[in-house]
């Protein structure tokens, strides 16, 4: 019998939390509910998760931080939820390692398919079903879908889903390069809206992983072609 996705909701508001585990449920989630920051790193530490919801303003620490914290062990798909519809706020969320975002109010259906969204790529991850290679190798990079694991110069790079998926993709396509667009709707899955800047966001915290921040332009990993796009090698 395969194993039911067992989902992390953080959420001080008692209702939303109660509403979001409901939906959950009635899809055939296990669901854990928290209420506080350290009430759900302490349910990470005891409980195998494959997803975390998380809200942005919680009683003891913020919703990012709690997902900065997350990040520094658990590979799982983190959602962050939020009252805010900044750009800023998004990005913050992306930039230390959220895999999606939803604003309040929002639709628990949605949310749902959502959440079975990041599921379906965080298991194709793992299982390596997106390509029938195991392992790719560009510019100092290797990276090992059946291990999901990737090194740089045999250094290990710690990354999140999304991370490894963009850098797949850019490993796949050696030499190529390949826009924002194109990266997206690969990557995502999703249809790319103008002004869309999630995949910049991304490739800028994967430089910071990969030490690209302080190689001069033309010896990173990652390269941006000015106006077209992404490569690697």
């Amino acid at each position: 019998m395969d194993k039911i996705p067992h989902i992390l909701v953080v959420d001080d508001e008692t209702e939303i939390a109660d509403l979001v585990g409901m939906y959950l449920q009635s899809e055939g989630f296990a669901v854990t509910k928290c209420h506080t920051g350290q009430e759900a790193l302490a349910a990470a530490r005891e409980t195998e998760f494959d997803l975390a919801i998380l809200d942005v303003m919680l009683p003891d620490l913020s919703g990012f931080a709690l997902c900065a914290q997350l990040r520094e062990t658990y590979a799982f798909p983190i959602l962050m939820l939020t009252a805010k519809a900044g750009d800023m706020d998004k990005i913050n969320g992306l930039t230390i390692g959220a895999d999606d975002y939803m604003t309040k109010p929002f639709n628990p259906l949605e949310l749902a398919a959502r959440v079975k969204a990041q599921l379906r790529r965080y298991t194709r991850y793992n299982a390596g079903l997106d390509k029938p290679e195991e392992e790719l190798e560009a510019s100092g990079l290797v990276i090992n879908r059946s291990v999901h694991r990737c090194w740089l110069f045999e250094e290990e790079i710690i990354l999140t889903p999304i991370e490894f998926e963009i850098l797949w993709t850019l490993c796949f396509h050696k030499g190529q390069v390949i826009s924002a667009e194109q990266l997206f709707e690969q990557v995502w899955g999703e249809k790319y809206l103008e002004r869309n800047n999630t995949v910049m966001v991304h490739i800028r915290r994967l430089r910071e992983k990969l030490g690209d921040t302080n190689r001069p332009p033309d010896d990173r990993v990652i390269k941006t072609v000015w106006g077209v796009g992404y490569r690697i090698g």
